[in-house]
C-alpha cells in the first residue's frame, strides 16, 4: 500500500465538518485530516439560521456519532400542508398533505437550528483528532503525485487530496478553472424566526403566492423559521422596512391560525439562483456542497443535497484506502461524480421546474397545477414515493446515509 499524505478540506460549515469526521472514522487516524476555515475561530457559532434535515440525512449525523448531540433540540416534521392562492385571497385552500413518516416512529424530516448542528460537528470533529485550524487556504498546486496546498500563512501542506467546500462563491473552483452553468432568478429568500401564541403541532405550510413559496417551518417551542421567497426588488424593501411595517408584511402572508405572532430576530435577504458546476473534480481536487452547486430553496434540498456529496465521496475514499489505491487518484474521483452529477442535476432541474410552475400570475397555470396537486394528494402510493424521494432514500443510497458506518 503506497504512503498516504493528508487530506485537506477547504470550508468548515456542516458540509466540511461532516466530511473530516465521516473521513476520520472510516480512515482512521494514520492519514490527517484538516479543515482549514476562517469561520472555524467563531465557536460557540452564531448563525441564526435553521435547517430541514431529511431523513437520510439524520442517519448520516446519527452513524457519525453527532445527532445525540443535537436530537433534544431537534424539532420532527410530524406532517406537511401545501396550499395555492393568491395574496389578497381570504382562504388558502390545501391541495396536499404529507404526513411525517418514512418508516414507522421517523419523520422523513427534523428541522435543526444550524449554530447547534455546526458546534456540535466541530466538537465531535477535534475529539476525534480531526486538525481544524481556523485559516484560509490561499492557493494550492495539483500534480499527478500529490497536491501542494498553502495556507494563508505560508504553511504548505503536503496533501493527497484536496476537498473544495468553500460555499457558492468557492475560490478553489474558480483556481482550478471550472466553470458553473446556470442562471440567477429575480428571487431573494427572506428568512426570519418567528414566535408565535399556539403550538405548531409540528406541522410545516408550504404556501404558494404568486411571488414564490412562503415556507413555515417548525421548531422548539412555539417558534417557526420563515423561508419567504420575493423577486429581489421587494425583498429588499420588505427587508429595510420599520419593525411595524414588517409585522405587516408578516401577518399578511403568515395569517393568525397560530395566535398571535411576532420577529425574533432581523429579516435577512439572500439572492436565489441555480447553478452547478460543469466537474465535481480535477486533478487531486474535489468539489461538494454549495461549491459544487446550488438550487432553489423551493423543495428544501441545498443542504441535504451537500451531505449526499460528503457521503459519497467518503465512501469512495475509504474504500480506495481499503484497497490500497492513491486516495486523490483520478478514477476514485471520477466514481465520486459519476455518483453525484446526474442526482445533482436532476433535482436541480426539478426545483428549477417547480420554481416556474408556481412563482407566476398565469390562471392557467395555476388551475393545472391545483388539478395536479390534488391527484397527487389522491395517490397514496405516489405521494409515499415522493415522501421517500424527498427524505433522501430513493436510488443509490450511500452507507451513511443509510444509517451504516463506513
Amino acid at each position: 500500500m503506497p504512503a498516504q499524505r493528508s487530506i485537506v478540506i477547504c470550508g468548515g460549515a456542516f458540509a466540511g465538518l461532516a466530511l473530516a469526521l465521516a473521513l476520520r472514522q472510516g480512515l482512521g487516524p494514520e492519514i490527517p485530516v484538516i479543515v482549514a476555515d476562517p469561520a472555524l475561530a467563531t465557536r460557540p457559532s452564531r448563525d441564526p439560521r435553521a435547517t430541514a434535515i431529511v431523513a437520510a440525512c439524520r442517519r448520516l449525523f446519527e452513524a457519525l456519532g453527532v445527532w445525540d448531540q443535537v436530537a433534544d433540540g431537534a424539532q420532527p416534521i410530524l406532517d406537511m400542508v401545501v396550499t395555492d392562492s393568491r395574496l389578497q385571497d381570504a382562504t388558502r385552500p390545501v391541495f396536499l398533505t404529507f404526513a411525517g413518516d418514512v418508516e414507522p416512529g421517523e419523520p422523513f424530516a427534523h428541522m435543526v437550528e444550524n449554530r447547534h448542528l455546526i458546534d456540535a460537528l466541530a466538537a465531535r470533529a477535534e475529539a476525534e483528532g480531526v486538525d481544524l485550524r481556523a485559516i484560509a487556504v490561499s492557493t494550492f498546486d495539483s500534480r499527478t503525485e500529490g497536491v501542494d496546498v498553502t495556507l494563508a500563512d505560508g504553511h504548505v501542506i503536503e496533501a493527497a487530496l484536496l476537498v473544495a467546500a468553500d460555499g457558492a462563491r468557492s475560490k478553489l473552483r474558480e483556481r482550478a478553472g471550472i466553470a458553473t452553468h446556470g442562471w440567477d432568478y429575480d428571487q431573494s429568500g427572506i428568512v426570519v424566526t418567528v414566535g408565535h401564541e399556539r403550538d405548531h403541532h409540528g406541522r410545516a405550510e408550504e404556501h404558494f403566492l404568486p411571488a414564490g413559496p412562503f415556507a413555515i417551518l417548525p421548531l422548539k417551542g412555539n417558534r417557526s423559521s420563515l423561508v419567504w421567497t420575493e423577486n429581489r426588488k421587494e425583498a429588499s424593501r420588505i427587508v429595510g422596512l420599520s419593525d411595524d411595517e414588517f409585522h405587516g408584511e408578516l401577518e399578511q402572508r403568515f395569517g393568525l391560525h397560530l395566535g398571535e405572532i411576532k420577529a425574533l430576530d432581523k429579516p435577512r435577504a439572500f439572492p436565489l439562483g441555480y447553478f452547478v458546476a460543469r466537474s465535481f473534480i480535477a486533478e487531486r481536487l474535489a468539489l461538494i456542497g454549495d461549491a459544487a452547486h446550488v438550487i432553489h430553496p423551493i423543495a428544501g434540498q441545498g443542504l441535504n443535497m451537500g451531505l449526499k456529496d460528503v457521503a459519497a465521496l467518503a465512501e469512495v475514499v475509504v474504500d480506495a484506502a481499503r484497497l490500497g489505491m492513491d486516495l486523490g487518484q483520478a478514477d476514485v474521483l471520477d466514481r465520486y461524480q459519476r455518483w453525484r452529477r446526474f442526482d445533482t442535476m436532476a433535482m436541480g432541474l426539478a426545483t428549477n421546474s417547480l420554481n416556474l410552475l408556481f412563482s407566476n400570475q398565469s390562471t392557467l397555470l395555476r388551475t393545472v397545477r391545483d388539478i395536479g396537486l390534488g391527484l397527487v394528494d389522491r395517490a397514496p402510493p405516489l405521494k409515499n414515493l415522493l415522501i421517500r424521494q424527498a427524505a433522501g432514500l430513493s436510488g443509490a443510497v450511500p452507507r451513511l446515509l443509510k444509517g451504516e458506518a463506513l
